[in-house]
């Protein structure tokens, strides 16, 4: 089989226009800006109106990737969508952004992997073109948090927010650009310290479950945040030692942003300073699969990444699942 190598062709966001600051949190739960700037980093975050979905917020942005990578909608062939808020068990979130986008010639399937989302759908979206299998790829990671979030829980309430990003990935027409390589794992083990409860096959919804707000985002913050700390390094290091690679190679990291300690941690760990970390989880909060390509937007219009920079993406969710790619730029 012949590989082909596989870059990132085009990339957008979107997020709703709507703001939830820590003020509007204040009045809401008993919490502080400073207890919450202090522990997460979070000044704001972004949340839909009522009625607004995952779909909706994944095709604004897939359809300002396609634009910008200078194709059509039917120029697409495969939409994977990384998302743990689908707008309903089935059908799939690729579908109905399928049909939003009009990619009449697409197929597609969703990918939940949490947090991890977007590092996996990434993986396996630059895997199928790579095979030659698929020419042109819509890689959407999208959440809608506040859907799943528990306004009454100060713990969890001041974490999320929505967004989605998307990337069209195509084969590299510039040898010295690409997806160069990629780490996963997952621990099963921790699948309890951040969950939904109810409303899968285990524990369908009911009057129970839903008056135990089973239905809600559920974490142990300590054990999540042990992990994430200790995890995100390794993962890191690992993909870095095998492309014979330090954290000084590198040009830009763009982790997760889910707590601001725990990305510092894994730059420390590798050897990145601060001023080559991607950090914006003060205006978004944890937008769940969102979170990489709001941060790669950012660094992009911001001057601070450019082609043919090595930047490494890396993440850590629920389940718990680690990922962890190497690219090197080529917008």
């Amino acid at each position: 089989m012949n590989v082909r190598r596989v870059e990132i062709k085009s990339l957008a966001t979107y997020v709703p226009p709507r703001l939830l600051t820590n003020a509007d949190l204040e009045k809401m739960v008993d919490t502080t800006d400073e207890w919450i700037m202090q522990r997460t980093g979070i000044r704001q975050r972004h949340i839909v109106d009522p009625g607004v979905a995952t779909s909706d917020l994944a095709a604004e942005a897939g359809k300002e990737a396609i634009r910008r990578a200078g194709l059509k909608p039917e120029d697409i062939d495969l939409i994977i969508v990384g998302t743990v808020t689908p707008d309903m068990l089935f059908p799939s979130t690729a579908c109905l952004v399928q049909h939003k986008v009009g990619a009449n010639r697409a197929w597609g399937f969703d990918l939940s992997a949490a947090c991890s989302a977007f590092t996996y759908a990434l993986t396996v979206g630059s895997q199928l073109v790579a095979a030659g299998n698929v020419k042109n790829a819509l890689v959407i990671g999208a959440d809608v948090m506040s859907s799943i979030i528990d306004y009454t829980d100060r713990a969890t309430c001041v974490l999320f927010g929505d967004g989605a990003g998307a990337v069209v990935l195509a084969p590299s027409t510039d040898p010295n650009v690409g997806i160069l390589d990629f780490e996963h794992m997952i621990d099963g083990g921790g699948g309890a310290a951040l969950c939904m409860p109810a409303g899968g096959s285990r524990m369908p919804a009911s009057h129970e479950t839903v008056d135990q707000r089973l239905h809600y985002v559920k974490q142990d913050g300590q054990t999540v945040f042990k992990f994430a700390v200790r995890n995100t390094g390794e993962i890191c290091e690992r993909l870095l030692a095998r492309n014979q690679l330090t954290g000084h190679d590198l040009d830009l990291f763009v982790s997760h942003q889910a707590n601001k300690r725990i990305i510092m941690s894994a730059a420390d760990r590798i050897g990145m300073p601060e001023e080559k970390v991607v950090i914006n989880i003060d205006r978004f909060g944890n937008t769940t699969a969102a979170t990489i390509p709001l941060a790669l937007n950012d660094a992009v219009e911001s001057g601070r990444l450019r082609k043919g920079h090595l930047i490494m993406l890396t993440s850590v969710g629920a389940g718990f699942t680690v990922g962890s790619v190497l690219v090197r730029w080529g917008i």
